[in-house]
C-alpha cells in the first residue's frame, strides 16, 4: 500500500494546529512587541540578530559582521543601530569598534509571543 502524504498550505497548516497562545495579546504587550517585529521583518536584520545572538560569548563586532553580507559597512550599520533602538541589541563601543549584544529580555517577549506562552 501507498502511503501518501497531505500537503498543507502555511495558512491550512495553521488552521489544524492548535493555538501558538492561550490567550490573546494584551494592549501592553502587543504595544510591546510590535517595534520588535518591526524590526526584524526585513532579512538582513533578521540574519544579524542571529549571527549576533549566535555568536561567541553572545556579542559580536561590526568588524565580525561584515564578512556575512554582501553590504557596505555603513549599512550594516544601520540596520544595527534600527535593531538597538528596537530594543533587541544592546551595543558598546571598545575603541573604534562598537560591540552588539542580543537583549535577552526582548527574545523571551517574542518567544512568549511565538509559543513559549503556550508551553
Amino acid at each position: 500500500m501507498s502511503k501518501s502524504l497531505i500537503e498543507l498550505t502555511p495558512t491550512q497548516t495553521v488552521a489544524c494546529c492548535s493555538p501558538l497562545m492561550r490567550e490573546p495579546l494584551s494592549a501592553v504587550q502587543a504595544e510591546r512587541v510590535a517595534p520588535l517585529l518591526k524590526a526584524l521583518a526585513d532579512p538582513v536584520r533578521l540574519r544579524l540578530l542571529s549571527l549576533v545572538a549566535s555568536h561567541a560569548d553572545g556579542e559580536a563586532c561590526v568588524c565580525d559582521l561584515n564578512d556575512a553580507f554582501d553590504l557596505s559597512q555603513p549599512t550594516i550599520s544601520h540596520h544595527l543601530k534600527v535593531l538597538h533602538d528596537a530594543g533587541l541589541l544592546d551595543r558598546s563601543k571598545r575603541g573604534v569598534w562598537v560591540y552588539y549584544r542580543a537583549r535577552n529580555e526582548a527574545l523571551s517577549d517574542l518567544a512568549a509571543m511565538i509559543g513559549g506562552a503556550g508551553a
